[in-house]
């Protein structure tokens, strides 16, 4: 049997998968279910599976709430005056900051809107944002809206870097419109992974070049943020924001996350203040003028919905068990078989628009569907209809996100024979 046809065989995804030394997660997680079976679920990239400690989590809450009331805000190891403090070491460590860096609060673009407050101060002389073509809707009116608020033309004032023939950027392009922008550029935003082609980035370089230019930093890390490892302190970044029901599997419209460098711990840059900002030490002496708690909880407008951060713990729970080290190595692993399978028996139906190279992509690996996009929708509905999930993003892209801690090489097979069968019936 020759390498190629052995990849697609039963025993070589056992065998890798009996070797998987994160194997046990996947029983961590509630799996959907395709009749009798598992369903092959790729789609942690847009909302990340159930953890079966999540319902305890909530539970507990829920049972806080039911027998001490009021008092559970000051009351035990879990009491809801510090509970997003619960989250913090364990957020620290997945995103590689410092636990005063970081605060789990708000939505993703609602964290974007409120940190611009601080870090995109536009001047005449200094108007302007650098993102790239094609981010994800939420950011481009994110940034659309600031511009306009700020009195400046997002015509003129935002910035878009365009990809490359083949979709991708890569640091090239992000280096010559720096260097051609950036006596204008108040910020630079950029993605962590771009949603649609799952191409990740250099965030410290992005970060030396931007700082280079006079501009402040930021980060979207929705595709970032427990699928890579990230070191957010150290690259220097000024401010970051993420979501959690991705792959960190939190539920949906899950409390987001923000990360505020070190430097800016104490600044005294503008912001919106909320109650729940001040520093705690002197916030129930209620007083007229706003003192910000040092650091990202400085931040923070309200008091954190607990039941929303609820599954927050015990996701963070298993990524602290596993290691981001670990996971993405497993990661590498699950990427690198489903690429392997695609060039052995399925280039001829599928075209990769992901990196080959593995440090300038995650989990992800987006797919063109050859013959356009009628073909594609009409593969993208054969294995929905067999049990395998991936999603669809306009106008031709099939995304298959193999997550560590509970998709395996079994699953990236199933996606596998699931695509050479519609093939053979073409």
């Amino acid at each position: 049997m020759t390498e190629t046809h052995a990849l697609f065989t039963d025993d070589y995804a056992a065998t890798a998968d009996a070797a998987d030394p994160l194997r046990r997660f996947r029983a961590q997680f509630h799996m959907p279910r395709f009749g009798d079976v598992e369903q092959a679920y790729f789609v942690g990239n847009s909302l990340g599976l159930q953890p079966r400690g999540a319902r305890a989590q909530v539970e507990d809450v829920l049972d806080k709430w039911a027998m001490e009331a009021v008092e559970g805000h000051f009351r035990g190891n879990s009491q809801w005056m510090t509970y997003h403090a619960l989250v913090g070491a364990q957020l620290a460590e997945v995103v590689g900051a410092q636990p005063e860096e970081v605060v789990a609060m708000n939505s993703l673009t609602a964290n974007l809107h409120f940190l611009m407050v601080g870090f995109y101060r536009p001047t005449t002389e200094r108007p302007a944002i650098l993102m790239e073509a094609g981010a994800f809707p939420s950011d481009r009116y994110a940034l659309q809206s600031q511009v306009r608020f700020h009195g400046f033309d997002p015509a003129t004032d935002l910035i878009e870097v365009q990809p490359g023939t083949d979709g991708l950027f890569g640091m090239d392009a992000i280096a010559a419109a720096i260097a051609e922008h950036g006596h204008r550029l108040a910020l630079v935003l950029w993605p962590g992974v771009q949603y649609r082609t799952g191409e990740a980035f250099d965030l410290a370089e992005i970060v030396r070049l931007g700082h280079a230019a006079g501009a402040v930093v930021g980060f979207d890390l929705a595709h970032a943020a427990g699928n890579l490892p990230l070191r957010l302190h150290d690259s220097d970044a000024d401010f970051a924001v993420w979501c959690h029901y991705k792959y960190l599997n939190s539920g949906p419209g899950a409390v987001a996350g923000a990360f505020v460098h070190a430097r800016h711990a104490t600044t005294d840059r503008p912001r919106f203040a909320g109650w729940w900002g001040h520093d705690a030490a002197t916030r129930f002496r209620m007083g007229p003028d706003f003192q910000p708690t040092p650091g990202a909880e400085g931040w923070q407008l309200s008091n954190p919905p607990i039941l929303g951060l609820a599954p927050l713990r015990a996701s963070l729970d298993l990524f602290t068990e596993a290691g981001m080290p670990a996971l993405r190595a497993k990661s590498e692993r699950l990427t690198g078989y489903l690429e392997a399978l695609i060039h052995a028996q399925l280039s001829e139906v599928l075209e990769i628009v992901t990196p080959a190279d593995p440090a300038r992509r995650g989990a992800q690996l987006s797919l063109r569907v050859r013959g356009g996009r009628e073909q594609g929708r009409a593969l993208f509905e054969h294995l929905s209809d067999n049990g395998v999930l991936g999603d669809w993003r306009e106008p031709d892209v099939i995304r298959i996100s193999p997550a560590p801690l509970y998709n395996d090489h079994t699953d990236v097979l199933r996606f596998a024979r699931a695509v050479r069968r519609w093939s053979e019936t073409r």
